[in-house]
């Protein structure tokens, strides 16, 4: 659900998996869940509910069992990543060697060099992303926050009790939720320890702030670095211009992400198919030309080599070394928009091979002509063929920046659901890929950032300063939130975790390290933007964390609510009115405040709340879910509504929807308790007489009331909050409904 839920942990989805012979699995679903779920349309879901607020009864749904993807289609979508998925990553040999602070290198330190590629492609690339990481999806979701949801969802470790749910991820028959006898020390330790879990949310919190950096600069060096070619054969072309045409490209990149990513990468794949055939091929020639003997250089002890004769100066190069696995990130980000096996085929059949040979035919052309490293690209380019390669750079560069700013729209989306992020508007591109998705909000404040960096930070060298911090501490972050998950989770064996976190946590650390000295040469620039992004997801989850807190506190239970009733002077009125809340077990206090202010209520009051589930549509008999509270016309109302669907509760379809489920609802309660066809029949003409007299839709506006007891802290995060919040879409998705039959309660919450 796009809005922030409320309600305490352990009450999420559970899982029964039963595979029958007819290959079809079974899962049962809690709807009050305010977590997506996966569901299908097998089963009717009207529920008569006892009579006391409670969530409708667990529902057994089956759902076929998913089939694997042919043969073709897994190509097919293999094919479809290369123009979305790894553009940054095999478009990195423009700015690797550029990017490093080169001085009168030796035959010796270009070995090191590539040496040093070589082997961070295959342990982070093959090793680390490919075969490890891809595994970790959070219901087919890929990043570094959807770690983080991982490890709430499975673990009990979330700050806000409503992350505290059980999930049909992949990866959940992996995890045991009994007893804590059955659960790892570190998992007990993190569900106790307040401050670890702060701690783990904010270095998630980090990680998706440097991932949306990295979708701001890998466009900006990319393209830059591929125009900036131009200037070899007409040295007369200034460095302004080549800026003003790189930022004119991306403008016309942005401007097209409302087409949807499989519309975009249909017609960029055949662009980086190409760059990815001819780099490893002048990557041949020059090898046969100048160095046939440039892979002894596979042996790791040229990397010993370096170190030791290059000491401090060799460490600092790390810093552009560190770009040749730029875009790794992005592989692991955009899992929600294509397959784990569509990725790791690939990448390990054309992205992996093509970086490969692509590097060996520079470096065998520098150890020839080592003073040509700031342009260690084009230099290496056959004259005959540069502007082809030029051409197909150029292209290849706008499809590198496509792949980060489809990460960036997945990483906010998740955020957004997690309720980690202020509401905004996402558009699903796609009717039946849910990972498709396309934020306008987002995309034009990243295009702004991307010129403003390329115009205001025109060098190269200090835009790739800025994009090795991000690269390095994305990487870092990954690592440690996949070493928890092997430990809590997937119970990996500990000499297997050890051995994993040594190498990975060592290698990304030395990394890390190096460009961190680069700061104040332009490293500064992802850190402001990662600093701003993570104040404002602190600040709201602050606030949202608050809001929840008091209204579990003040929810009014139907005990509660029968007494509100019975007071003298409460009357009840003509008509129906569907009352909005997000709270399990209870209802909202705005109820209270609602009641207590207008002494009345509906006589047909509908407490409704919204689902969404992880399906593209869900059928129109099957969208409404109503259920009995015990309250004479008080009813509880489900609407679920998948990612594809449209919600419009304007005119008599959605009545009538809702009029055939509380028919049936009351029928199927005749049938429990004592009642004759006479009281169905008058509970059915009592409510299609309140529908004439008048249909209204209730939802709560809240704020906080920040008294004298506040300390400043606290003070100045729930102000931030305000402002976010009177700034941010709402969280109910645009229903539809007709202004003269909305009302917003005001309600002060009490800081």
């Amino acid at each position: 659900m796009l809005g922030g839920g409320g309600g305490q942990g352990g009450s999420g989805q559970e899982l029964r998996a039963a595979d029958s012979a007819a290959n079809k699995r079974e899962f049962v679903v809690n709807v009050s869940s305010s977590i997506p779920y996966h569901y299908s349309n097998r089963h009717s879901l009207h529920r008569c509910n006892s009579p006391s607020f409670a969530p409708p009864p667990p529902l057994t749904i089956t759902t076929a069992h998913p089939k694997e993807r042919g043969r073709w289609e897994t190509v097919v979508l293999s094919y479809k990543t290369l123009g979305v998925v790894f553009g940054g990553l095999v478009t990195s040999p423009l700015y690797v060697y550029p990017s490093m602070p080169l001085k009168s290198p030796t035959e010796q330190d270009y070995l090191g060099i590539y040496s040093i590629m070589f082997w961070t492609l295959t342990l982070i690339g093959v090793v680390k992303y490919t075969s490890i990481a891809l595994k970790a999806d959070d219901q087919g979701e890929g990043g570094t926050f959807a770690l983080y949801s991982l490890l709430c969802r499975n673990m009990n470790i979330g700050i806000l009790s409503s992350k505290q749910v059980q999930t049909n991820s992949s990866l959940s028959h992996f995890v045991s939720h009994g007893s804590t006898e059955n659960k790892s020390r570190l998992g007990i330790f993190f569900e106790r320890s307040i401050v670890a879990r702060r701690v783990l949310l904010f270095i998630a919190m980090l990680g998706t702030c440097m991932l949306i950096g990295d979708g701001i600069l890998t466009p900006a060096i990319s393209v830059l670095s591929a125009m900036d070619g131009i200037r070899a054969p007409f040295p007369s072309v200034s460095k302004s211009l080549v800026e003003a045409l790189s930022a004119g490209v991306l403008v016309v990149l942005f401007l097209l992400q409302k087409f949807g990513t499989s519309r975009v990468s249909f017609m960029f794949s055949p662009i980086m198919g190409a760059w990815t055939l001819c780099t490893p091929l002048v990557g041949i020639y020059s090898i046969i030309q100048h160095y046939p003997s440039i892979f002894k250089a596979l042996s790791p002890h040229y990397i010993f080599h370096f170190f030791w004769r290059n000491g401090k100066e060799g460490w600092l190069l790390l810093g552009g070394t560190v770009l040749c696995i730029t875009g790794s990130e992005a592989l692991f980000a955009d899992l929600g928009h294509f397959n784990r096996s569509s990725i790791q085929i690939a990448f390990l059949l054309t992205i992996y091979p093509s970086l490969v040979l692509t590097y060996a035919g520079q470096t065998a052309y520098l150890i020839k002509n080592p003073n040509d490293h700031d342009d260690g690209f084009y230099k290496f380019i056959p004259t005959t063929i540069y502007w082809p390669i030029f051409i197909i750079a150029t292209l290849a560069a706008v499809v590198a920046s496509q792949s980060l700013i489809s990460a960036t729209f997945s990483v906010i989306k998740q955020s957004v659901l997690l309720d980690y992020f202020p509401k905004i508007k996402v558009v699903h591109t796609s009717s039946n890929k849910e990972g498709e998705v396309y934020s306008p909000e987002v995309n034009y404040i990243l295009m702004i950032l991307c010129v403003a960096v390329i115009l205001i930070f025109g060098d190269g060298k200090d835009i790739g300063n800025a994009f090795g911090v991000v690269v390095s501490l994305v990487m870092l972050i990954t690592t440690i939130l996949l070493t928890l998950v092997m430990i809590m989770i997937w119970r990996t064996p500990p000499w297997l975790v050890a051995i994993y976190f040594f190498i990975f946590f060592t290698m990304e650390g030395v990394y890390a390290s190096a460009v961190l000295s680069k700061i104040p040469e332009g490293g500064w620039i992802p850190f402001a933007i990662s600093f701003i992004l993570a104040f404002i997801m602190f600040g709201w989850f602050y606030g949202r964390q608050k809001k929840i807190e008091y209204e579990l506190t003040h929810k009014i239970d139907l005990g509660r609510l029968g007494i509100l009733l019975s007071e003298p002077g409460i009357q009840r009125v003509p008509g129906v009115s569907f009352f909005y809340t997000n709270i399990q077990d209870g209802l909202t206090p705005i109820l209270g405040h609602y009641i207590k202010n207008m002494k009345s209520l509906h006589r047909v009051t509908i407490f409704t709340t919204l689902r969404y589930l992880l399906v593209p549509k869900v059928a129109a008999h099957e969208r409404i879910v109503v259920n009995k509270l015990g309250v004479e016309g008080v009813y509880g109302c489900v609407i679920q509504y998948g990612y594809a669907d449209s919600l419009n509760l304007e005119g008599d379809d959605f009545l009538s929807q809702v009029t055939d489920s509380l028919q049936l609802c009351i029928q199927n309660c005749s049938g429990c308790v004592t009642s004759d066809h006479e009281e169905v029949q008058k509970e059915i003409s009592a409510f299609e007489e309140a529908k004439l007299a008048g249909v209204v839709h209730i939802r709560g506006k809240t704020r906080f009331h920040i008294g004298n007891n506040c300390g400043w802290f606290e003070r100045s995060m729930l102000a931030f909050y305000e402002l976010l919040h009177s700034n941010c879409r709402s969280a109910l998705p645009a229903l539809g409904v007709p202004l003269p039959q909305r009302i917003e309660v005001g309600m002060l919450y009490e800081a």
